[in-house]
């Protein structure tokens, strides 16, 4: 069981934050699995596609978008047990990496509401006004893939904030600076990725997978975490 050297949050509010690291994990996976199956668009996809998946499916998209204002909720939960975690072990050290990384959480929340809404909004458009519903999905797809940059954010602020107090695993580290590579190579060939469908989008799907498994050990740390008294 890992041990908490340096103070910080109590046992509770550790656990607690941890469970909402493995309920974000969980709420993300399951809207990706009503969307996905459904045939969500992929990045790069031809309007006549996009206009057909948000015009007859409009249930599914409203199902999952309702699982989200959770998974917002408990990805800043997540970050404020994990700053909580690691404040007093870096306030130590005039660090503040833990913060760079909740702030990286909150950024992509607010970038993903705005995905989310597009979403809301192209089922009501896909029927009605093809120059509409492609422009709304450019910027879908654009603010989806920038979204890699906050995502690569908080994986590098509290990874490296984790190692450097000791609270996680050198793997668990470099898994999170691994996905962070990723997703911030993925943002930062977005032009591509949108323009040409292919193997480009595997780099961010890649990252976006190994970001849920280092939310998910990230959670079992704060749930097993063991204050000093």
């Amino acid at each position: 069981m890992l041990r908490q050297p340096f103070g910080g949050a109590a046992p509770g509010f550790s656990r607690i934050t941890g469970l909402a690291a493995l309920g974000f994990a969980a709420t993300i996976v399951l809207a990706n699995a009503i969307m996905v199956p459904a045939g969500l668009p992929l990045t790069g996809a031809e309007i006549g596609e996009v206009s057909a998946f948000f015009g007859a499916e409009s249930d599914v998209v409203a199902v999952a978008s309702a699982l989200t204002p959770a998974a917002w909720l408990l990805a800043t939960l997540f970050g404020a047990g994990a700053v909580s975690a690691l404040r007093r072990s870096e306030h130590g050290r005039g660090e503040a990496w833990s913060l760079l990384g909740f702030t990286g959480l909150a950024l992509q929340n607010v970038t993903f509401a705005a995905v989310v809404a597009i979403r809301l909004a192209l089922t009501s458009t896909a029927a009605r006004d093809s120059a509409t519903t492609g422009g709304l999905w450019v910027l879908h797809d654009a603010l989806f893939t920038l979204n890699g940059t906050f995502l690569a954010l908080a994986l590098i602020g509290l990874s490296v904030a984790g190692l450097r107090a000791g609270l996680i695993r050198p793997w668990h580290g470099t898994l999170g600076l691994a996905s962070a590579a990723l997703l911030f190579g993925s943002a930062t060939l977005t032009p591509l990725v949108i323009d040409h469908a292919g193997p480009l989008g595997l780099l961010g799907l890649a990252g976006w997978l190994m970001w849920v498994v280092w939310i998910i050990a990230y959670g079992v740390t704060l749930i097993r975490l063991n204050p000093a008294p």
